[in-house]
């Protein structure tokens, strides 16, 4: 299906997450010289140019009477108030895809107009090495086949999932788009703990690092619940139960990760305007 993908694609910012797509496309085949990015800080993009990638440093550097199929925003949900305006010069012609956090389709129909096919998604940084998982939803304008494109264009870096109600995606955003920074976070902190047991700096990190990636493949692998999992490796009485009390106890983790998602979900709404 990826192979077939024949639309017109300008991809508006090329930083960590437009690289990562971009990326995707072109280990999928998709795109080569059909893909035209726009992104001014051009370092590390020269890789790019061999596929045929066409780079340009802003929108009226395109070409005359240039359409893309789907225009795809990845730039920061700050800077979108300074840059969409511009877009609507390919209002009623393209499609238009946002992987920006916060930013409701309501706020994109505002600025480039109600009857235009608006996506939005929210991936993940895990995309980078083709593990991400996207989910995304579009408004009544958006037909089966860009559908069915925008899906491929984000399968090339992980799994996709489809919502009909974007009332969901700021509680996806806290989960998977934020997500990996807590499993970072819990990297970072098992590696200090250990360092405080006596542990030199290259050890710890080897074995906080390796302990999250290899669960995480188990995760990734198993099938069972991931409470049985957990509880596998919960011997009654052993070290690991002695650590789990502290963890799951009235104040532990799942309090407060609860209270994150909460802060995090609130700061995406907050974004929309």
């Amino acid at each position: 299906m990826n192979k077939q993908i024949k639309s017109k694609i300008l991809l508006v910012g090329c930083g960590k997450m437009g690289s990562a797509l971009l990326s995707g496309w072109l280990d999928q085949k998709i795109g080569g010289p059909n893909i035209c990015v726009i992104e001014p800080q051009k370092s590390n993009l020269d890789t790019f140019l061999s596929h045929g990638v066409t780079l340009y440093n802003k929108l009226d550097d395109l070409e005359l009477h240039y359409e893309p199929d789907l225009v795809l925003f990845a730039v920061k949900p700050q800077m979108m108030d300074e840059i969409i305006p511009a877009y609507k010069c390919f209002s009623g012609k393209s499609a238009f895809i946002s992987i920006a956090a916060g930013k409701s389709i309501t706020y994109f129909e505002t600025k480039l107009g109600k009857h235009n096919a608006i996506i939005r998604a929210m991936p993940n940084t895990p995309a980078a090495v083709r593990r991400g998982i996207t989910v995304a939803c579009g408004n009544i304008s958006v037909r089966k086949q860009v559908q069915e494109t925008c899906i491929a264009l984000l399968t090339a870096v992980g799994e996709v999932r489809w919502l009909d109600d974007e009332n969901l995606i700021d509680a996806v955003t806290a989960i998977s788009g934020s997500g990996p920074a807590y499993v970072f976070l819990l990297t970072e902190t098992m590696l200090l703990a250990g360092m405080e047991a006596g542990l030199d700096r290259k050890l710890a990190t080897e074995l906080a690092v390796k302990t999250v990636a290899g669960s995480g493949e188990v995760l990734r692998q198993s099938s069972e619940n991931i409470s049985i999992l957990r509880e596998n490796v919960t011997s009654p009485g052993g070290t690991t139960e002695a650590a789990l009390s502290v963890l799951m106890g009235k104040n532990g983790m799942q309090k407060l990760i609860s209270k994150a998602v909460n802060k995090a979900i609130k700061r995406s709404k907050a974004l929309d305007g």
